[in-house]
């Protein structure tokens, strides 16, 4: 494996890693990864994403466990940003759909869906 590309930015940034897990249906995950690639993903997510101040996101599937990477600036706020995005334009359809796909209870937000993981190593410089 040749490992994965990222992105530089113009400002400093900070990480937050977030893990879930989807439904153990090999049918659902395959339509799952379908809707998150480039061709199929939705244009007003990704806008929205990234009108409310994300840089990068990432997600990554082993299993039923996903884990996501998502890249910020310093001086980003994350409960702030995750309850305007909750709000714009079609937002929550988007999560009452992928929710069929997702572990989670109904009505959950993505702020609820989604858990914030502990960095427990970093291989200083």
């Amino acid at each position: 494996m040749e490992g994965y590309r990222t992105k530089q930015h113009a400002v400093p940034v900070k990480r937050y890693c977030q893990t879930m897990n989807l439904k153990d249906n090999p049918a659902l995950i395959a339509e799952y990864r379908k809707i998150h690639s480039l061709e199929e993903s939705c244009p007003i997510i990704r806008q929205g994403i990234r009108e409310v101040g994300i840089l990068e996101m990432e997600i990554y599937l082993l299993g039923t466990r996903l884990f996501m990477i998502v890249d910020t600036p310093l001086d980003f706020d994350w409960d702030t940003a995750m309850k305007r995005l909750a709000h714009l334009p079609r937002q929550q359809e988007w999560e009452e759909y992928v929710a069929r796909f997702q572990e989670c209870l109904p009505g959950c937000t993505s702020a609820e869906k989604w858990q914030l993981m502990e960095r427990i190593f970093y291989l200083y410089e």
